[in-house]
């Protein structure tokens, strides 16, 4: 036999009901014995206390009372079957009537006692489950209402009853023997004392009534059927990347439930915990999800924490003075103070003097307890013996929960680690004995951030953290961490990846933090680091760290950080580089690095070598491991070259039109250093070693784009002259393209082992006839795209998309890590 227990969310709609319908249906069809528990539609019971407070204040609450049976009746006509509606909404009908005279009472009398509130907060069950019952039958099913204030027996705690085991269990056994072999379907969260009065049982009541049924039945499994997958590690709301714990024993479900986990309610774990029955977090609407296990005999967990509660919304109050000092009793006096005034007590935190007492409230009893304090303490407080009982507000609790926190060293330094260099300030703090428990006070507006952080701390399983040391912080270093900067959060949500710098070296200085440098205030830091550069000790801190995924990265055009790549795999530590240097150098060199790199397991990524932020290696590679062969590339991959030939067209001038890209920030400060093509051919040679050639930069041959007396230019103002005293010459290859209807391009050629670099005229059935701006363009031949070729294209130059493609290739290091 199983409870199953259906909240708010599960009734709160025909769709809702009809996923009810389907679970219950389901187990039925599995020969279970089920017991249905069933809490007021969602949101109707604020409604009803809602309804309850306007009657006082004499406001007209029909509108509501109507919207409320409008909202049953609904339901009815659309899942009962048509010759029972007219009885269903009859039965209903009297119980909205009953409603309404209550409230009318109340409105009259101007009071609401907390046994005519309970009165009115009994019809949303009443009326949910009465409903279900009928909904349940015409399914086939043969099915029992029962108002379970019959047999939940309660003293007259109204609001809060307790319950009275001993007689509730005997009504419990006797009610479902007599009903044997039905499926009956029963009001959570409300009782009756021994007058018949009717008691509620308190927030999440409906859990209860369930636990109760459950042990006095002894069934096999108690399930709680909500709209989350689960108890979850955090509060999914606040924390994206919290998960569903699959199992948790009974004292951690307990801890978490009292701070603030609102699946399940605290007092529902106790009647199950003392006949071990199992209970079993479901969601109604995924009901194939495993949901959350609450029981005996777990296996150990792989985290130390089981999951991160929290209270939204409370107050503290501080109660101090000398005259606390030794005092026997005053606690006593004060939390027995409280107790009988129905003031719930979240959390309680005393200094070692004993000079003062911090106790957290709900906001709405905070102004209550300090004027009740204020009252018992007066001659205490006359006397100067305790000061003036202040309140703090916006606040909020955060509890980390988990039974191998027990004699677990460095769990409040990691909580304290987090939320300090997170920067939320921890008004106080409370650990119980048990040490399951570690609970903290902090401003209500730093609770999401504080959640995430946490969360982060203990759960890092979750996110890949990529341990990053950056060499060069010059135009696309500072793009690079600019982008890192901004995309974190997004990285984390959807690749699960946290990029987190440890190390920054340019020229000057450099800076090596382990617990990770702040992006808002990187510069800052170093230009203010102590540490002098110096790159073999750098790399030697790096090495050193011994740190999991760790990658170097670098951005420099500089021959002296390749000199440490293979440093670098050796120490199991990936490269990302846009240097192309070592790529470029001897073919030896090149191997050498891809070979040590795929030995120890590590990433070699460089794909802005050739193309900036375009996939030109990565779609070379694809094709290559797919199978296929490459029987020719073309390219232009020089943003620089492109602009300057998109550009030379009509009436403008070789000479204009270098210079305009000058202007522009495409040249080097000396254009030649791009008009020679040494970068070019290097581009091209990278692309031949990953298309699998052994060519070294002696083997390309490199077409000259400027006669030989403009490229020997003793200045660039000479250069610049030259151009112009060569400017028929440039004029004539455009007349002699623009003849043929052709345009001028350098194009790169790899084809049959060959690597050539040369000025081309192209006319418009070539793919590179149409280019424009900076663009680079490459295209591939292959023996499957051999009609049409695989184009390539779009921005090849400049910070940004650069530090874009070298960020794609910390994203690929993360997905692999």
């Amino acid at each position: 036999m199983k409870v199953l227990k259906f909240g708010g969310t599960s009734v709160g709609s025909v769709d809702a009901l009809k996923a009810l319908t389907a679970v219950v249906q389901a187990e039925l069809a599995q020969k279970e014995e089920i017991i249905v528990v069933v809490s007021a539609m969602g949101g109707v019971t604020n409604q009803l206390l809602r309804m309850a407070e306007a009657a006082i204040e004499g406001e007209d609450f029909s509108a509501e009372l109507a919207a409320l049976e409008k909202r049953h009746f609904t339901v009815v006509k659309e899942l009962v079957d048509l010759q029972q509606q007219s009885h269903v909404i009859t039965k209903l009908k009297l119980y909205f009537q009953a409603l309404e005279d209550i409230l009318n009472g109340v409105a009259a009398l101007k009071e609401l006692s907390p046994k005519t509130k309970d009165a009115v907060l009994s019809f949303g069950e009443k009326a949910s489950a009465f409903m279900l019952s009928r909904i349940l039958q015409s399914t086939g099913a043969e099915t029992e209402f029962l108002d379970a204030t019959s047999i939940i027996k309660t003293d007259s705690a109204f609001g809060n009853a307790k319950v009275d085991t001993e007689q509730t269990n005997l009504l419990v056994h006797d009610y479902f023997t007599a009903q044997k072999g039905k499926l009956v379907v029963v009001t959570g969260f409300i009782g009756s004392n021994n007058l018949n009065q009717i008691t509620t049982l308190g927030r999440g009541g409906s859990d209860y009534t369930a636990a109760i049924i459950g042990a006095a039945l002894n069934v096999a499994q108690i399930e709680i059927w909500t709209d989350v997958n689960g108890m979850m590690t955090a509060d999914p709301r606040r924390v994206k990347k919290a998960f569903s714990m699959d199992e948790l024993s009974y004292t951690e479900a307990m801890e978490l439930s009292f701070f603030g986990a609102k699946v399940i309610y605290p007092p529902t774990m106790v009647p199950a915990f003392l006949k071990a029955i199992p209970i079993v977090i479901k969601n109604t609407f995924e009901p194939g999800f495993e949901g959350t296990y609450i029981r005996h005999g777990l296996k150990r967990s792989s985290t130390v924490i089981r999951g991160i509660s929290s209270v939204d919304d409370i107050s503290i109050l501080n109660v101090q003075g000398s005259g606390m000092v030794g005092k026997a009793g005053f606690s006593g006096r004060l939390f027995s103070l409280l107790s009988r005034e129905q003031v719930n007590v979240i959390l309680i935190t005393q200094s070692s003097s004993e000079h003062s007492i911090t106790f957290a409230v709900n906001p709405a009893d905070a102004r209550k307890a300090k004027a009740l304090i204020e009252l018992e303490f007066e001659l205490e407080l006359m006397a100067g013996k305790l000061e003036p009982v202040s309140i703090e507000t916006d606040l909020s609790v955060l509890a980390i929960v988990g039974e191998n926190m027990k004699k677990t060293p460095g769990i409040s330094g990691k909580l304290f680690n987090a939320l300090g260099r997170n920067g939320v300030n921890v008004v106080a703090i409370a650990q119980g004995s048990s040490e399951y428990n570690i609970s903290v006070i902090i401003p209500h507006s730093d609770l999401t951030k504080a959640l995430n952080a946490v969360h982060d701390a203990f759960f890092a399983e979750l996110q890949k953290t990529l341990n990053v040391f950056v060499v060069g912080v010059g135009n696309i270093g500072r793009e690079l961490l600019s982008q890192i900067n901004g995309h974190k959060e997004y990285l984390a949500k959807n690749n699960l990846i946290n990029i987190k710098i440890l190390g920054l070296i340019n020229t000057r200085k450099m800076l090596i933090d382990t617990e990770g440098i702040d992006l808002d205030n990187y510069q800052q830091a170093l230009n203010a680091s102590n540490l002098e550069a110096d790159l073999p000790k750098f790399v030697e801190a790096m090495k050193a760290l011994n740190l999991p995924n760790c990658v170097m990265v670098d951005n420099t055009a500089s021959p002296t950080p390749s000199q440490y790549y293979k440093e670098a795999f050796e120490a199991n530590i990936s490269v990302v580089t846009c240097n192309k240097i070592a790529n470029s150098g001897a073919y030896a060199v090149f191997a050498d690095l891809k070979e040590t790199a795929q030995k120890h397991g590590v990433d070699f990524y460089y794909e802005t070598n050739v193309g900036a932020g375009l996939p030109i290696i990565k779609t070379l590679n694809d094709l290559i491991i797919s199978g296929d062969k490459i029987t020719r590339i073309e390219a232009i991959v020089s943003g620089t070259i492109s602009f300057i030939f998109n550009n030379f067209k009509g009436e403008a001038n070789f000479h204009d039109v270098v210079k305009m890209a000058q202007e522009k920030g495409y040249t080097e400060p000396d254009p030649r250093d791009d008009l020679g093509g040494v970068d070019f051919m290097r581009k091209m040679l990278i692309l031949a070693r990953n298309a699998g050639f052994q060519i070294e930069a002696a083997d390309v041959e490199l077409g000259a784009i400027i006669p030989e007396s403009c490229a020997k230019a003793p200045s660039v103002e000479a250069f610049y002259q030259e151009l112009k005293n060569h400017n028929e010459y440039f004029e004539q290859l455009k007349k002699d393209a623009e003849r043929n209807g052709q345009v001028l391009r350098y194009i790169g050629k790899l084809e049959d082992g060959k690597v050539s670099i040369g000025m081309q005229a192209v006319g418009p059935d070539h793919p590179f006839y149409s280019l424009s701006g900076s663009d680079n363009i490459i295209a591939f031949t292959t023996e499957r795209y051999n009609e049409t070729q695989m184009v390539v294209k779009g921005p090849g130059a400049g910070a940004a998309v650069t530090a874009a493609g070298v960020f794609a290739d910390l994203v690929k290091v993360g997905a692999k890590a």
